[in-house]
């Protein structure tokens, strides 16, 4: 009784509702989990598959191989517009951060079919390049691993920019000034002072990336047009076309336990809310 009384009412007032949350969530959760043991039949054979079969083990090595080539090419692209916010006006910068916050508005959906048309064997880009005179055939842009990383790379940089940003927002320039007045020159004070101390942001936003790569389906099913499969996408065709559900729901239980893992780690570097922008180191 006085456990209760000593409870904040607020929380009285939303626990309802968070029970109810926890079990909507939990329910669906822990029934993927049983399917990956029970079907088609009990046991641990869906995941002894992981080593048996090659095929699981080219999904998963395809799935790690664009997943670290979007996170390295998005956190170096999106370092140098963070270290280019981080450096200009602050009007200047208001306004690149609306860039920023307008990419998230745009529907992913849009933007894939949108990179068709440009990059597609008659779009945009190979027209030009063929009525200059540049190229005689079309250059096969996408339905194919370069088209899924450019698609996915244009997707993610905007969450890579975040957490860098308020990492280098969190330097404190006399810091910097210090560098300088004891001789060391621009590159040094980079490569010595200033990028160590955006270290962690450089984590957080490579982790963020890389674990919304991992679950991403819309661009690698158009942009790689069957060609280059991952993981979300195998699920998607387990469930719908062959009826493996248990496949299905070992992939996605894998799929859970990684990104589980992952925002661990996140946490032990930066805290999530800042990782997304809503606040610094």
């Amino acid at each position: 009784m006085s456990r209760i009384q000593s409870l904040n009412p607020a929380w009285l007032l939303v626990a309802p509702l968070l029970a109810l949350v926890a079990v909507m969530f939990a329910g669906p959760l822990l029934n993927i989990l049983w399917l990956s043991f029970t079907d088609p039949e009990p046991g641990i054979a869906n995941y002894v598959a992981l080593v048996e079969k090659t095929s699981l083990q080219k999904l998963l090595w395809t799935t790690l191989r664009v997943c670290l080539i979007t996170t390295v090419l998005s956190v170096a692209l999106g370092y140098s517009i963070a270290y280019a916010m981080a450096n200009v006006a602050e009007a200047s910068r208001q306004r690149m951060m609306l860039f920023i916050l307008i990419s998230f508005w745009i529907s992913v959906l849009v933007r894939t079919f949108s990179w068709i048309m440009l990059l597609g064997r008659n779009g945009l880009l190979n027209n030009g390049l063929i009525e200059a005179g540049l190229i005689s055939q079309p250059i096969p842009f996408v339905r194919n691993e370069l088209g899924v990383l450019i698609g996915m790379v244009h997707y993610m940089i905007p969450y890579a920019v975040l957490p860098i940003l308020a990492a280098m927002q969190g330097i404190d320039g006399r810091v910097l000034q210090a560098s300088r007045n004891l001789g060391a020159s621009p590159a040094q004070t980079f490569w010595r002072v200033y990028l160590p101390l955006t270290k962690p942001g450089i984590i957080a936003g490579a982790l963020l990336v890389f674990i919304l790569s991992l679950g991403f389906y819309i661009t690698p099913a158009i942009m790689g047009g069957g060609k280059v499969l991952m993981v979300a996408e195998y699920i998607s065709v387990q469930i719908l076309v062959t009826l493996k559900w248990g496949t299905a729901a070992m992939l996605a239980v894998l799929m859970l336990a990684s990104v589980l893992g992952l925002l661990y780690v996140l946490s032990r570097f930066m805290k999530l809310s800042a990782a997304l922008g809503g606040g610094r180191t």
